[in-house]
């Protein structure tokens, strides 16, 4: 369906976009390229070591038509654009090896690549949109994008998907480890190599990730270590400026076997290990995500990640951790992925990660044999024209922010996140008047400290305290930091209820419901028996009750 837009609103819409990618172009070029590593930070290598978070989106480029996607709908240019506007400062783009190193698929024009899979309409839009790609051969085209994402100041980390061009990711599909059908190493080595080679002279190639996904059958440890260690030291030798990043086993859910034996590489302050969380993840159809309790599934796949992934970025010899792919139904209809969001966006604001959210497409030219077919998990819509769901950025702008950097010498305090709705406490009102406790957008968040779990919640640079009066009634502040309804604790088993006492004695949690503002409330905890959480038979919704202390040392 087509909406008529006029003239003076596509030209009010047109001076938006460029106002807000000209502050936000301006935001990512403070910092200088390349990039290095500093204990588990990716930081600028030549300015003055300040983090750099990558606050990527993945697009595309890996299925059978070898086509980065969208270029039938919308000229790139806009398309790059259109990716600053949302707030992400980086594209993990795709490529399959056979692209570069057969030049059967490479050197294909991107209109015989798509009119040779009968995709009349694409060719067609291609040809309307991005008109001066449509006779480049599909890797010349492939490195238009690039450059093009480049002069919006966007970064890019280029990801070798598959071999074979093709969705992934099945066990059995060829594509999966290294002796594979598709997947031979040598060939595998030579496409980094090309790649390498090709994207050298390109500041704005930050990053090169090896391979997705590492599964099937054969995978194995030992031949994990071996195949790394040559494909690091290939990408290294060629551009030692790029950041070589590294996926684990088990579809990139598994990196717990370097506590055992880590991996031993020889290219200094660039190492930067990924993997994947999705509500699916390790789950058979993520069904324990609306089968069991909330909270007992949250707080249990919080720990199964970090003990499989996230722990690298901790320990005496910490490395930086990309979370490469998460993603969700972003029509808002998929229980276990809206059950799993708000659990994931706490635990990653809290660790504050590197990331990227899969995905950016809100449709394929083709996939796995049907033309056109749109993506629910795309972060566009079906026409590439605005975001799918507009709240879900707002949910997840947290994460887009820098919220903790190295070698900081301000105090460390901590915001105070809701998930459910992207927004962090804060307070309103000037010294002598009423104090209102709300939430809104979380660089506006009020600095909290926490003296410990049952202490008290202190508004820094005050007197003041948290404080729960009673049931229905809002959050309040208080000069009392010392009574038990300022005495503050965090309860069940996804540690995500924060609780207090009430003046009846009755336990308390903070709640975000509100049906018309933003106002924090206490109510009585959702899923407890007696104050503690941990109701392990309930099967309500806890949501609206999840709040998450965020760390922060920004000054």
């Amino acid at each position: 369906m087509h909406t008529h837009i006029s003239r003076e609103m596509k030209m009010e819409r047109k001076t938006l976009e460029t106002i807000l990618l000209i502050s936000l172009l301006f935001a990512i070029e403070c910092h200088s390229l390349p990039l290095s590593t500093s204990g588990r930070w990716v930081v600028d290598e030549e300015a003055s070591g300040e983090r750099v978070k990558l606050a990527c989106v993945n697009w595309i480029s890996h299925l059978q038509p070898m086509v980065v996607e969208g270029l039938h709908k919308r000229p790139v240019g806009e398309i790059a654009g259109g990716i600053i506007t949302m707030g992400f400062n980086c594209v993990r783009l795709t490529w399959a090896t056979y692209m570069f190193t057969r030049p059967f698929y490479g050197n294909r024009t991107v209109a015989e690549s798509l009119g040779g899979l009968g995709l009349s309409e694409a060719k067609e839009g291609v040809a309307k949109n991005n008109p001066e790609l449509l006779n480049l051969s599909l890797v010349d085209a492939y490195e238009a994008v690039v450059d093009e994402l480049g002069q919006h100041g966007v970064m890019v980390v280029l990801d070798n998907h598959v071999s074979y061009p093709k969705w992934c990711c099945a066990e059995d599909d060829g594509n999966g480890f290294f002796g594979d059908k598709y997947f031979r190493t040598k060939e595998w080595l030579q496409g980094l190599t090309i790649v390498a080679n090709r994207f050298k002279d390109k500041s704005q190639v930050v990053a090169m990730s090896m391979r997705n996904e590492l599964r099937g059958p054969n995978q194995t440890e030992h031949v994990w270590y071996k195949q790394i260690r040559k494909g690091a030291t290939t990408i290294h030798s060629i551009n030692p400026n790029l950041l070589v990043i590294v996926s684990g086993l088990e579809f990139d859910t598994d990196l717990s076997f370097l506590n055992q034996k880590p991996l031993k590489l020889k290219i200094p302050n660039k190492l930067v290990f990924e993997a994947h969380w999705y509500s699916f993840s390790a789950i058979p159809k993520g069904e324990a995500w609306v089968k069991q309790p909330l909270n007992q599934i949250c707080g249990n796949r919080t720990e199964w990640f970090e003990s499989r992934a996230a722990f690298v970025t901790t320990g005496s010899n910490p490395t930086p951790f990309f979370l490469s792919e998460f993603g969700v139904d972003l029509r808002g209809v998929n229980a276990r992925d809206n059950r799993f969001l708000s659990c994931f966006l706490a635990f990653v604001a809290q660790r504050d990660l590197d990331w990227a959210l899969w995905t950016l497409q809100g449709s394929y030219y083709y996939k796995d044999g049907v033309v056109g077919p749109e993506e629910t998990y795309g972060v566009l819509d079906y026409n590439w024209d605005k975001p799918r769901n507009p709240q879900f950025l707002k949910r997840m702008r947290i994460l887009q922010h820098t919220l903790q950097v190295p070698n900081s010498n301000a105090s460390k305090y901590h915001l105070i996140f809701h998930p459910r709705s992207g927004r962090c406490v804060s307070v309103k009102g000037e010294e002598g008047q009423q104090h209102q406790i709300h939430g809104t957008n979380c660089k506006k968040g009020s600095r909290w400290s926490h003296d410990g779990n049952g202490g008290a919640i202190r508004l820094m640079g005050s007197g003041l305290c948290l404080k729960a009066v009673g049931e229905g009634v809002p959050a309040t502040l208080s000069t009392d930091c010392s009574s038990p309804q300022s005495r503050w604790k965090l309860i069940s088993a996804s540690k995500l209820h924060i609780a207090a006492v009430g003046e009846k004695g009755e336990p308390l949690c903070l709640d975000g419901k509100t049906s018309n503002s933003s106002s924090i409330f206490t109510r009585k905890c959702i899923c407890s028996l007696h104050g503690d959480g941990l109701d392990f038979n309930c099967r309500k919704n806890p949501q609206r009750q999840w709040f998450k202390f965020v760390p922060s040392n920004l000054p």
